[in-house]
């Protein structure tokens, strides 16, 4: 069976030859249409992670979206699903292959018809979008929202999900131009400028330029979730969900406390089955409406050398 292989721990993967699974106990036997390549993949491909240097060999991916060969009575053969591994965490193979057996906990039933490659690309990123929007962030209906980060995939889904969840404003701060172009394609109604400065005033005046916002998507911190902070209103709120732009933030206690403002964590790994199951059904919704995007490539798995440490859009593996 083909697949992606993680030979050595800082390699790139490789296309190569695998066992075909055969179902256990308890597992669901899926035919994996798409596999995204997602920064998770190669941070536990470094054997950099928190989760320890994995055992190599072994077929990397943390989520795919495939059809059930072999399941149970609620999984029956021709499902469309969502499921995810813990490849590069734990010993086990991953989503990148022809072929994966999955414990039936990690598998989401998936309503028929959305472009499985582009449900595989929205992946978690769009789940975390969507909970950081909605259930942690408390989004109501007429607000506005900042999106840091607009060019990722989850500041793409976030500016598009913002309005579908009733946001009034939506602004769109990105570093590239190209970045900023897209979001307004997507949907936001302003985009601003960021760039690798730490002067947190000067992000701030870029930010506020279409006035005070009620709750940020952050994917970024650092310096730009400071300058964030300072365009909220009163009793306004940042939900941070990544770090790309630093570990740490310069945030000065005036003005959380000026204005009662609320910083609040988020991460998937908190997501109950039930709310991950949830949020990936509202995401595959979206996609079937025309709501829903991000810019994505297809790769055929053979070629995963070379887009392995591709920058830029989302690469999807089709085995």
């Amino acid at each position: 069976m083909r697949a992606a292989l993680i030979e050595a721990p800082g390699s790139p993967a490789v296309a190569g030859d695998r066992p075909e699974p055969t179902r256990g106990e308890g597992e669901v036997l899926v035919a994996v249409s798409a596999a995204p390549i997602v920064p998770l993949d190669r941070l536990c491909a470094s054997g950099t992670s928190y989760f320890g240097v994995p055992a190599t060999p072994y077929v990397p991916g943390v989520q795919g979206v495939g059809l059930v060969l072999e399941g149970s009575a609620g999984l029956a053969k021709g499902t469309p699903v969502w499921f995810a591994t813990s490849a590069g965490m734990q010993p086990g193979d991953g989503s990148m292959r022809a072929v994966a057996a999955v414990p039936e906990h990690d598998v989401v039933a998936l309503a028929p018809g959305a472009d499985p490659v582009l449900v595989a690309a929205l992946g978690l990123s769009a789940v975390a979008a969507w909970m950081a929007l909605t259930f942690r962030g408390g989004l109501a209906a007429g607000e506005r929202v900042l999106v840091l980060g607009a060019g990722g995939v989850v500041g793409q889904a976030a500016v598009q999900l913002a309005r579908s969840a009733g946001a009034g404003r939506i602004v769109a701060a990105a570093r590239g131009e190209r970045s900023r172009e897209r979001a307004l394609a997507l949907g936001a109604d302003v985009a601003v400028p960021l760039d690798d400065t730490d002067d947190v005033a000067r992000l701030a005046d870029r930010m506020g330029v279409d006035g005070p916002v009620d709750l940020v998507v952050d994917p970024l911190f650092g310096a730009p979730a400071a300058a964030a902070l300072r365009v909220l209103r009163p009793h306004g709120r940042l939900v941070n969900l990544g770090s790309s732009a630093a570990e740490t933030a310069p945030i000065d206690s005036s003005t959380l406390r000026s204005r009662s403002l609320r910083v609040l964590g988020y991460t998937n790994n908190e997501l109950t089955p039930a709310q991950r199951g949830g949020a990936l059904a509202h995401v595959v919704a979206e996609v079937l409406t025309g709501r829903l995007t991000v810019a994505h490539e297809p790769v055929p798995l053979v070629d995963v050398t070379g887009v392995w440490d591709r920058p830029g859009d989302r690469i999807v593996l089709v085995p």
